[in-house]
Formats: structure tokens, sequence, C-alpha cells
């Protein structure tokens, strides 16, 4: 195949985990005959500082233009007091609304070698497999009217949750789905006992479980679902939720991976017309600015997401299978980053690239 792949490798330890996901994407692409062309665009905080904004117009042209997007993470110290409309975080939102992704995989997968770095203890650990799937272009991040107004003790912060049914009713849909071709159970999250907006989102989930009458479904309340993950993790298979509460939860789930450098992510919409889904794929943890630049940051997130590239935006299964596989093979290896609290020497970011290049 050819793969026009763009790659955006943000800020901090981005950079760094990105080289090491283009090194394991250019050696499967070399192994498996693949035609693969990059190009690379900036957002976030490089963009500010290069361009005077986080998503420069450019990178949003290239974005469309590219088969799948590979990006790193994005935010950086210096902006944390700038209004959000400039931040480097609004980039990633940018992006996110360009390419019209809107439903985010975010796979939660124990390891055996990886028991002992959980905090949990191992026997809740152990056997859990689930994805969490986070609606991703609306809700309270994109809702309007939002802003900071009036004076001294008037002054108000005011932002927005809003969703239509069609925005909950595709989102779901593509939660059943995965469902369907796993252990066929659907856990939708909300806060119905409360809010409107989760009333709605239950009824429209409601309405779509018939398409589906082979996935069991259940509902839980969004804070029952946060102690639910901590008590009984492996209860879950596929669970569908919120925008907002799907960038809380699914952080809460990198507990018990044993670190967030772990997750790999898969922003998916609409299809093209070869068939391939729309693609933005990145690990879920941040920039780490604290790290950056020292060869510690964990790669396998970035990597586990370009296996996520191959298996949604093409369809190439055994190249997915290769990288995870190999991701495994380290594992078992000890040969990790310090987050995972190996029991010898830490290995680099760089040494975990080459050790999963050299395992495929």
């Amino acid at each position: 195949m050819n793969l026009n792949i763009l790659t955006v490798p943000g800020d901090g330890i981005g950079v760094e985990v990105t080289t090491e996901a283009v090194r394991v994407l250019e050696h499967v692409c070399k192994k498996f005959n693949h035609n693969l062309r990059l190009s690379e665009a900036l957002l976030g905080g490089v963009a500010i500082h290069k361009t005077g904004g986080p998503y420069p117009e450019e990178t949003s042209k290239m974005a469309l233009e590219a088969d799948a997007t590979l990006m790193g993470a994005v935010g950086l110290p210096e902006f944390d007091n700038w209004p959000p409309e400039k931040r480097p975080e609004r980039g990633l939102l940018g992006i996110r609304k360009t390419l019209g992704v809107y439903a985010n995989l975010r796979p939660v997968k124990s390891y055996p070698s990886l028991l002992d770095s959980s905090p949990l203890k191992n026997h809740l650990v152990d056997g859990v497999d689930m994805i969490i799937v986070r609606e991703l272009t609306g809700g309270i991040y994109y809702g309007t009217p939002r802003g900071i107004t009036g004076e001294g003790g008037e002054e108000r912060g005011t932002n927005t949750m809003t969703y239509t049914r069609d925005e909950i009713a595709r989102v779901t849909r593509m939660a059943f789905n995965l469902a369907r071709n796993r252990r066929k159970k659907l856990t939708s999250v909300d806060k119905s006992n409360v809010l409107e907006t989760s009333q709605l989102w239950r009824r429209v989930v409601c309405e779509v479980a018939p398409e589906f009458p082979d996935v069991e479904l259940e509902h839980i309340l969004v804070d029952n679902c946060a102690m639910q993950l901590i008590l009984r993790p492996k209860q879950f298979d596929v669970v569908v939720m919120e925008n907002m509460f799907g960038d809380i939860l699914s952080d809460e789930g990198a507990v018990i991976a044993g670190s967030i450098g772990m997750l790999p992510s898969a922003s998916i919409g609409g299809k093209k017309p070869s068939g391939a889904w729309v693609g933005l794929y990145e690990p879920v943890h941040g920039s780490a600015p604290d790290i950056a630049g020292q060869n510690k940051a964990n790669p396998l997130g970035a990597i586990g997401s370009v296996a996520a590239m191959f298996e949604y935006s093409f369809g190439l299964m055994d190249e997915a299978k290769a990288v995870y596989k190999a991701m495994e093979t380290v594992l078992n290896s000890g040969n990790t980053t310090a987050d995972l609290k190996p029991k010898g020497t830490p290995a680099t970011t760089v040494q975990v690239g080459e050790a999963v290049c050299a395992a495929i």
C-alpha cells in the first residue's frame, strides 16, 4: 500500500516518543513492503513559537491531505496562564475538529509482566482488557457560550455542555460495533440523575441499543464508574461516555496499565472513499516537560498508536499484530523505561524503540 502519514510531534516528550513511533512505522513498512511517505507539521507550543498560534493553517491543510496523522503531545508550562483560546491545547482541539474525529478509542490492557507496576493489587489488574470510547468533538470543551466575564465579585466563568441527538448516536454506534467484536458488553457512562445532557445521552443510547441485540447494555453513573474502575476493572469491556468524562476516566485507566506512558489512542471519525477511517493517533500522556530531552520517556503508548493506525485507518491487521506482539516481547524482557519500574537499569526511550524494531 501507499501510506501518506503526517507526523505532528508537538511539545516536550512528544518529539522523543514520536521519533521512536516513526522508527517502528518505517521498520514495519519496510518489512511488509509498503510505500511510506512522511511529512511533518507544527502544533501546540512549538507552533506558537514559530508561527504565533497553536494551530497553523498549513497544519490543518496537511492533516486533511494525509491518510492518517500521528501525533505526540502538546503543552508547555510557559503558557499555563494564557487564555484558553491561545494555549497549545487549542491546537489539539482544532485538529480534532478539522478531521471530524468524533470517537477516541483508548484501550486499557494489563500485561502479565507489568502487574507489579500498577499500584492496584495484582488480582484486580490481571486480565483487564477494555476499550474506553470517548466522544471527542462535542460537550463542554466545544460548547458555547464560554468565557470569563464581569469584574470583581461579579466575575464569572462560563462553559456550556451541549450534545445533539446525532452526536450521541454516532459515537454510541461506534462503541456498540466495537463491543460486538469483543465480549459483547457495552457500558454507557453518564450523570443522568443530575444533568439534562446525560438524560438525553441515556435516552439516545437506549434507542440505538435494539440495533445491536447481541450486545449487553448497562448504564452506570460517572462517579460510580470512577470507583468501579478501581474496585473491579475486569467487569468492563467497552465503555462509552461524553468528552469530559472520557478525558478523566481514561487517565484513571492508566493506573491499571501501570503507567500512562503505556496507553495508545485512536481518534476516528468518518470514512474516506477507500473505506478507511479518518484517523488521528496519539499516546494518551501529556508533554511531560519535566523529563523532556532526557531520553527517559516511555514510547510504547506512541508505538501502540502506530499499531492502531495500521488497524483502523488501513485495515492492516498483520502489521498491527506484529507491533503489539513486539511490544509484549519487549515488556517481557524487562527492557523498559523507568516509569515501569524495571528490576535492572532502566532503558532509554531510544533503546525501547530499537528493541521493538528488533522484536518485529
